[in-house]
């Protein structure tokens, strides 16, 4: 799969002869798929109405307060956007859940519901259709690298990985995201969550030599282009990823990769896909952006209180 899934070549390198892969790739966190649906966009009425029509249906703005709120998560395929879309249909009284795939394997695999839509982010036309018509995006798209074949860690050294034709970071992560972004602008949606990751501030990370890709760069310039967007955003820069139980950690929220030097640095994708639908339920989190790590399991107190998380952050970039 080009951008689904995860990379298993590199989980599997924990060797000491590769000390440097826990430091880079434990900040790649998200493992790219999308999709589409079909759905009518918001179309405001006149303030005579106070509503507005959705899927052809003219909606009062008290029925509005009280409708679940229609959201698509993109790179629902991924390990991370799984938790999320299912995280959302476990909260069916809040939320309608859409998914983006980008095959219809992905789809398959995640039940084959009519609310995942196979598309490929590269190319807007084939995401609109889902896009039409949902109130929040939740970003978990991300170009994938791919580890040469022919690496020996007990023989020592340094793996050697690439980016296959078309599926770049510049491609994937920058004009990929920004495509997402100008549909669901376009479509008039009230919120859009982005999940990238810690290092952003330093070019010589070494996310960014893998494949020559520069992904960091590329993911930096698409979470500018979401600000300057004029959508009301939350940008979470998830570090190390983890596949643990979430909800048994205090979180933490930093800055400009503060956390990186610290030992608290990674997170379960669990905590990161209940937070960026928590994302969605306070004006604490809106137009603000952070990184986000925990605590080990065991210390501190398991955080609970999303708005005093939210509130935490001071940074809008």
């Amino acid at each position: 799969m080009l951008f689904g899934g995860t990379v298993s070549a590199i989980n599997n390198c924990n060797s000491r002869n590769i000390r440097f892969l826990s430091t880079s790739f434990y900040f790649l966190p998200l493992y790219f798929s999308s999709s589409s649906s079909s759905s009518s966009s918001l179309i405001s009425e006149s303030k005579k109405t106070k509503g507005y029509r959705k899927g052809g249906v003219l909606v009062s703005a008290a029925m509005a307060d009280l409708a679940p709120s229609t959201v698509l998560v993109t790179g629902a395929g991924g390990r991370t956007g799984q938790l999320v879309y299912r995280k959302l249909k476990e909260r069916s009284g809040q939320y309608v859940a859409r998914g983006l795939v980008r095959t219809e394997e992905s789809k398959e695999k995640l039940g084959g519901a009519a609310d995942l839509y196979v598309g490929d982010i590269r190319d807007a036309g084939t995401i609109a259709p889902a896009i039409q018509g949902i109130d929040a995006l939740i970003i978990l798209t991300s170009a994938v690298p791919k580890m040469k074949p022919g690496f020996d860690p007990t023989e020592g050294g340094r793996p050697e990985f690439y980016f296959e034709d078309g599926a770049y970071p510049e491609q994937v992560d920058w004009i990929g995201q920004k495509n997402q972004i100008d549909a669901a602008k376009a479509a008039g949606v009230k919120q859009i969550v982005l999940v990238g990751s810690m290092g952003g501030t330093d070019l010589n990370h070494p996310l960014n030599s893998l494949g020559n890709g520069k992904i960091l760069v590329w993911k930096r310039k698409a979470e500018q282009y979401l600000v300057d967007s004029g959508v009301p955003y939350t940008i979470i820069r998830a570090g190390g990823l983890q596949d643990k139980e979430g909800g048994a950690r205090e979180l933490l929220i930093g800055k400009d990769d503060e956390l990186l030097k610290t030992e608290t640095r990674t997170i379960p994708r669990a905590d990161v896909a209940e937070v960026c639908i928590q994302g969605l339920q306070f004006e604490e989190a809106k137009f603000k952006a952070f990184d986000l790590a925990s605590l080990p399991e065991g210390t501190g107190t398991p955080t609970k209180d999303f708005k005093a998380l939210f509130a935490q952050v001071t940074t809008r970039f």
